[in-house]
C-alpha cells in the first residue's frame, strides 16, 4: 500500500454451511466467488450437506449472509469461527469528487476485486448525489491509478426564458455569466453526499 509496508494481513474465518443437497453447487460457487477455500463437504444424513469453507473476514462482513439466503431458499445455515491471519495482497481504494478525497468512503480490499468494486461504487454513488448547479465528478482510485468515473450532470436553469425577440447579444451575456457563474460555483461549492452513498461501499451488486 504504501513503500514502508513490508506486507499486509487480513483475518481469516473457518465456515461451517448446512444445506439441503440440491443447493450443493449454488454453495460451492458463492463460497469460491468470496475468495473461499473449500475444505471439504460431507453428507450429515440422507438429504443435507455440511460444507466447510476456509474465507476472508472481509468476504463474510458485507452480504454474504444474504446471498446465503438467497441462493438456497432461506434453507441454508452458517457458522464461523476465526482462523488467525494470513497475508493478502490488500490495497486502499479512495473515492473522489470533483479531486477532493471522501474519507469516510474510503475502503481496503483485495486488489483482485478493486476493478468490479471501483466501478459498482462510483455508478451507485452516481445514482444516489443529488444534481446540482455543477457537475460532480466520481472518481474511484487505488495505488494512484483512476479505476473508473462518472459524472453527476448539473442541473440547467433557462437563464434565457424572458428574453423574448431576436436580442442575441443580451442571451449570449446571460449565457457566459451562468458559465462563469457556475464555473466559480464548481470550485467553492460543497457537495451534499446523502446517507445512501455511504451505503454503496458495504454492499455490492448481485
Amino acid at each position: 500500500m504504501n513503500d514502508y509496508v513490508e506486507s499486509t494481513m487480513e483475518p481469516f474465518v473457518i465456515s461451517t454451511l448446512i444445506f439441503p443437497e440440491k443447493y450443493l453447487g449454488s454453495m460451492l460457487e458463492l463460497c469460491t466467488t468470496h475468495r473461499g477455500e473449500i475444505q471439504n463437504h460431507t453428507f450429515i444424513d440422507e438429504s443435507r450437506v455440511m460444507l466447510k469453507c476456509r474465507l476472508p473476514m472481509a468476504e463474510i462482513v458485507t452480504d454474504f449472509f444474504d446471498k446465503l439466503k438467497s441462493k438456497s431458499q432461506g434453507f441454508a445455515s452458517f457458522d464461523y469461527e476465526e482462523a488467525g491471519y494470513d497475508a493478502s495482497d490488500l490495497v486502499k481504494m479512495e473515492v473522489l469528487l470533483n479531486g477532493e478525497a471522501v474519507d469516510a468512503l474510503a475502503a481496503v480490499m483485495h486488489k483482485s476485486s478493486v476493478v468490479v468494486a471501483g466501478r459498482e461504487i462510483a455508478s451507485r454513488l452516481k445514482d444516489v448525489i443529488r444534481r446540482q448547479l455543477f457537475d460532480i465528478i466520481i472518481q474511484t482510485t487505488a495505488n494512484g491509478k483512476i479505476v473508473a468515473r462518472e459524472t453527476v450532470k448539473q442541473l440547467r436553469k433557462n437563464v434565457t426564458a424572458k428574453c423574448y425577440g431576436g436580442d442575441i447579444t443580451r442571451k449570449m451575456k446571460l449565457l457566459n455569466k451562468q458559465k462563469e457563474g457556475k464555473k466559480r460555483m464548481k470550485r467553492i461549492g460543497k457537495v451534499d453526499l446523502p446517507h445512501e452513498a455511504f451505503l454503496t461501499i458495504v454492499k455490492r451488486a448481485e
